[in-house]
């Protein structure tokens, strides 16, 4: 490829809004051969909807103005002819780009290109600046750009400071533009902020990926048993959400976990330390629902359903009342207890549950109510077996090492490493090798989906002890 006699065309376009809902408004192209400018287009185009205030306050460009203007259909056979065989030239490439291709798609047309990105080239070619926005480089460099958010005098200004980079990288045989046209490279593709290098870094291994905005705050967390690959499909993604994050992060973080589990259990722990702006899930309280247990006025221990904002049985924890029902339900079944005084039926009168009919007949005065909360206590006894102490030992970071997540008295406690040559005498020197994170309904959620999974019980190490335990 001989980059001096090459064709580009520098793009840009203004819009309506981001890709997703939006529609364009207006484009200008200017083509560039053998190093110089050769022709200029531009055309306001009307997108068929309207344009939000703001869009206008921006731009300036009205509701008025593109009445009268060409749709995109009525001009795409002309970008389809200026664009033929160049190279897509754009100041945030994928943003005008993206548009482009989804205004073609609309009218059932293909559009394909090969492309550069005018931030990532000034990134690498002018490096050091205090920003790459096109206002504020052509401010560094002594570009001048006057009406900005217009499409032609955006585009000039990109294509001055695109001859400029060509200029600069002439000295060294267009290196950096033959590497950010190569197939292979990553240079094109990125979105315009985000350091190579960063994205080199990641790993094809179980943890977590960061996005972060340019002061390090993070943007975004995520869990993945393939941590490279799925940012990629973060980067490449083309929902607005997506679009949006990328536009934001300048740096890419990780944690390697070794499993899928424990990277659950760390996502959960950012999102509730952090609360990242683009993290959805995990941020609203959820409700929980408990068995409690009290004594009526007529001394009568009671069973309950207790709903609450927070889990404090992280391996039983009861994600809905259905299921908080069915096991009062088995709770009376088992133990001959009262299903009025097990929050299982509402009546003043003596119970007359359909299904359970085991009763002694506490609730009509047939039995006392010593000899009933006796049965009460061992119900709750067998509930309270249930917190188990015991750990779940996975995959570690590397060959020689495995995760262990300890859980004490039914809550979630945190999660570690330990090397697969030392050994462990007692089950609370687990302890010493876990990294204390909090439980939540979250955590306590994945580590139930775990434990239901065939095969989980090969990867528990129990502590022992003697349980009466209720089947449930």
């Amino acid at each position: 490829m001989d980059i001096k006699t090459e064709k580009f065309t520098v793009i840009d376009v203004e819009t309506t809004g981001g890709v997703g809902q939006g529609r364009m408004t207006e484009i200008c192209i200017i083509t560039v051969e053998n190093m110089e400018i050769v022709d200029v287009w531009s055309s306001l185009i009307n997108p068929e909807i309207y344009i939000p205030q703001h869009i206008t306050a921006l731009t300036g460009i009205t509701d008025q103005m593109v009445t009268d203007a060409p749709r995109f259909c009525d001009v795409a056979a002309i970008i389809e002819e200026k664009t033929r065989d160049a190279i897509f030239v754009a100041h945030n490439v994928n943003f005008d780009y993206g548009f482009l291709k989804k205004e073609f798609d609309l009218i059932g047309a293909s559009f394909s290109r090969k492309k550069l990105c005018t931030v990532r080239l000034s990134r690498k070619l002018i490096p050091g600046l205090p920003s790459y926005s096109l206002s504020k480089l052509c401010r560094s460099i002594g570009i001048s750009l006057l009406d900005a958010h217009r499409a032609e005098a955006d585009t000039r200004a990109t294509t001055t400071l695109f001859l400029q980079l060509l200029e600069k990288d002439s000295v060294a045989n267009f290196e950096v533009f033959l590497n950010f046209l190569n197939k292979s490279s990553r240079e094109a593709t990125l979105p315009p902020h985000i350091n190579t290098e960063d994205f080199n870094r990641l790993p094809s291994t179980a943890g977590i990926y960061l996005f972060k905005d340019k002061k390090g705050k993070i943007l975004y967390v995520g869990k993945a048993k393939n941590i490279k690959k799925r940012v990629l499909s973060h980067l490449y993604s083309k929902t607005q959400k997506s679009i949006n994050m990328c536009a934001e992060t300048h740096h890419l973080d990780f944690v390697e976990t070794g499993n899928e589990l424990s990277a659950l259990l760390l996502e959960s722990d950012y999102i509730q330390q952090f609360y990242p702006k683009f993290n959805k899930a995990q941020k609203r309280p959820v409700k929980t629902f408990q068995i409690i247990s009290y004594t009526n006025r007529i001394g009568v221990e009671q069973i309950a359903l207790g709903e609450c904002r927070s889990a404090t049985n992280s391996v039983y924890t009861l994600y809905n009342k259905i299921a908080g029902l069915a096991l009062l339900t088995r709770l009376c079944e088992t133990y001959n207890l009262c299903p009025k005084y097990c929050a299982l039926q509402t009546t003043n009168e003596p119970c007359s549950h359909y299904k359970i009919t085991d009763c002694y007949g506490v609730c009509s005065g047939n039995e006392p109510a010593v000899a009933y909360n006796k049965r009460v206590s061992k119900a709750l006894e067998a509930l309270e077996n249930l917190k188990d102490s015991f750990v779940i030992k996975q995959p570690g970071r590397t060959s020689n090492e495995n995760a262990i997540i300890l859980i004490e008295n039914g809550e979630y406690q945190g999660f570690g490493f330990i090397d697969k040559t030392e050994s462990v005498s007692d089950f609370n020197d687990f302890r010493n090798y876990i990294t204390r994170y909090k439980n939540s309904y979250h955590t306590s959620k994945a580590i139930h989906a775990f434990l239901n999974k065939e095969n989980a019980e090969k990867s528990i190490i129990r502590l022992e002890v003697d349980k009466n335990v209720i089947q449930l």
